[in-house]
Order: structure tokens, then C-alpha cells, then sequence
């Protein structure tokens, strides 16, 4: 489920995969009241007032809402029904602060829910609020992006993933659809709904748990066996579903199938694990060519890194410290 304003549209590409036990996080939300709360002080869920739903998914419904205090518009992530089981989202929310990751400025455990589900209790997210929506967003009203806003957009995303890199998170869902932007052109990513945090390497539990998106999923994630994925350490699937989104903004459709064809699961795992040819566009420079190469290479072992990727010239062709290039394609609020 991802963070959306008011305007979204659909959903983007989006096929699943057998559910499988998650494994227990290492660390348990306190059961009641605000488990994490931020500098701007939101300390009660009824500061808090609903003006629109902006997001739904199977587990929960994301709302804009607008502070009472502090005069603040925040969006409103409700989870339905958590159980017993904390949630490994929260855990990691609690631990990152960066200026490429959506930012929680609180969480709550047995709260807010207009929902009455037995036996549980809801937890909610208090998130920044993402006014542009999502790339998957920009790209319905674009299409396609030229390629120096693309350059911005990889840089600021691997940003992004250097650092949760560096925390031993895997994110394991860039997608367009968790790719938000704010009003000033800057995109974050958001949704660790599906996220790790690694050691060393990936257990085969954790390559079978349901992974919500496989059409953005590297090869050694979607046949472990044929692409020794057991061993993998789960950041080069990250790069791969960086590389897929890039060349999506560039050719204005899904990579790996013709434009207008609906995907099932057998094409997909044919075309990601056993398709030789990338379709690349005619008018795509050799920087560009060179970057999706690099992230789109079946191989994990000799798949670039994130690090390697930041000194792409292909990301340093512009100088992306500005989002001037990134706001035009802000949809209008």
C-alpha cells in the first residue's frame, strides 16, 4: 500500500505470489498508545482530522489528514487487524531519517481504525505527506520522462538506497508506485511493507514470503534455484528494480513485453529470468544504455552495486542538488 493523494489513479503493474509465513521481527511494538513519535509532538491520534482517502489496499486505507495544533497536512496509514504479530514496517520506520525515504513522524498501536476486526489491533502510520502522488502518476499523465529527469530521478532514488543500504535494510519493493513525490519535485521512496533487514545473506523463508509486485522482482528472487538466489544478499535486487523502473520512464510502458500486453505470471518469469534481449530505445544515449545494462543484468554477482551506480555518468550528467528539472512533472494539486 502506498502513500497517494487524493488525485490517484490506478495501481500500477502488480501480480503476487503464493503467501508464505512471515517470519517474526526481532523486536515488538509496545502494546498501547503512541509507540514512536517525532519532534513536531504528535501525541494523540484525535489531533488529527480526515479530509480524504487517498490510498487503499488489502491490509488498510491510507487518509490526508490535517493536524489541529500544529496547522500540518500529514497522510494517515492504518493497518488493519495486526494480531499478535508486530510489524517489521514500523521497526524500520522507527530507524531511518533521511531526505530520500518518505519520513514517519509517528506511530500508533490500537488506534484509529473505523474498523472492527476481532482479535487484533490496527497500527498507524502518521507519514509525510507526498502532495505530487506517485511516479507511477507522473508517468499515466507523461507517459514518458526525458532522460535528464530520469538521471535526477535514479540519483536521488539510489541515494536513497545507500542509505537503507547501509542500515541493512533491503527494501525489496521500488516500484513507481512507491516512488512519491512532494511538491518541490523531490521523490522519496516509501512502502516497507515487504522489507528486510539482512545480516548477510537472504534465508529461503525470506525468499518465499509474498512479495506484493514480482513484475519489478530480479531473477534470483523469482528462481532462486536457477540463479543461485539462496546465496544472494538481497541488495542487488534492489538495483534490478531500479534498473526496471528507469527504462519503464524512458519507453513509456512496462520493459520485458509489448506495449498494451497483459502480463501474467509464466510470461514475466520467462522474460526476466530467460529473455536475451532488452529492448532499449533507438533514441536512448550510451550513458543511459551503459546504467540499465549495469542494473539490468540477470547475474546478481555481477550486477552493479548501488556505490558503483553513483558514479554512473549516466547519474552525473546533470547536477540533480536541484529538483528544478523533476517539479515540472508534478501533477498539479
Amino acid at each position: 500500500m502506498t502513500l497517494v493523494r487524493e488525485r490517484r489513479m490506478q495501481q500500477g503493474l502488480r501480480l503476487s505470489l503464493p503467501v508464505a509465513p512471515r517470519p517474526m521481527p526481532p523486536a515488538a511494538l509496545s502494546p498501547c498508545s503512541a509507540s514512536y513519535v517525532d519532534f513536531l509532538s504528535i501525541k494523540d491520534l484525535s489531533d488529527l482530522q480526515k479530509l480524504a482517502v487517498v490510498g487503499h489496499g488489502s491490509s488498510g486505507t491510507v487518509y490526508k489528514v490535517h493536524h489541529k495544533k500544529n496547522q500540518s497536512f500529514y497522510a494517515l496509514k492504518v493497518i488493519f487487524g495486526i494480531r499478535q504479530q508486530p510489524t517489521l514496517e514500523a521497526e524500520i520506520l522507527k530507524r531511518v531519517d533521511s531526505p530520500y525515504v518518505v519520513r514517519c513522524h509517528a506511530v500508533f498501536d490500537n488506534g484509529c481504525s473505523e474498523a472492527n476486526i476481532e482479535n487484533g489491533s490496527d497500527l498507524s502510520f502518521v507519514m509525510e505527506y507526498m502532495e505530487g502522488g506517485s511516479l507511477h502518476d507522473v508517468l499515466r499523465a507523461h507517459h514518458r520522462l526525458p532522460e535528464d529527469v530520469i538521471s535526477c530521478l535514479a540519483k536521488r532514488v539510489l541515494e536513497g538506497l545507500n542509505y537503507l543500504h547501509g542500515l541493512h535494510i533491503v527494501h525489496r519493493d521500488i516500484k513507481p508506485s512507491n516512488l512519491l513525490v512532494n511538491e518541490s519535485g523531490e521523490v522519496k521512496i516509501a512502502d516497507f511493507g515487504i522489507s528486510q533487514v539482512v545480516k548477510g545473506k537472504f534465508e529461503v523463508s525470506d525468499l518465499q514470503l509474498e512479495m506484493g509486485t514480482c513484475a519489478y522482482m530480479s531473477p534470483e528472487r523469482v528462481d532462486p534455484e536457477r540463479w543461485n538466489g539462496e546465496n544472494a544478499d538481497g541488495f542487488a535486487a534492489d538495483v534490478w528494480s531500479v534498473g526496471v523502473v528507469m527504462l519503464e520512464c524512458l519507453l513509456g510502458h512496462f520493459p520485458f513485453i509489448s506495449p498494451g500486453q497483459k502480463p501474467d505470471w509464466a510470461t514475466l518469469i520467462c522474460a526476466i529470468c530467460f529473455g536475451d534481449s532488452l529492448e532499449m530505445p533507438e533514441n536512448a544515449s550510451p550513458e543511459f544504455q551503459s546504467f540499465i545494462r549495469r542494473c539490468l543484468e540477470k547475474d546478481w554477482h555481477k550486477r552493479a552495486t548501488v556505490i558503483q551506480l553513483l558514479d554512473h555518468p549516466f547519474v552525473n550528467r546533470n547536477s540533480c542538488g536541484s529538483t528544478r528539472k523533476l517539479v515540472d512533472y508534478v501533477l498539479p494539486r
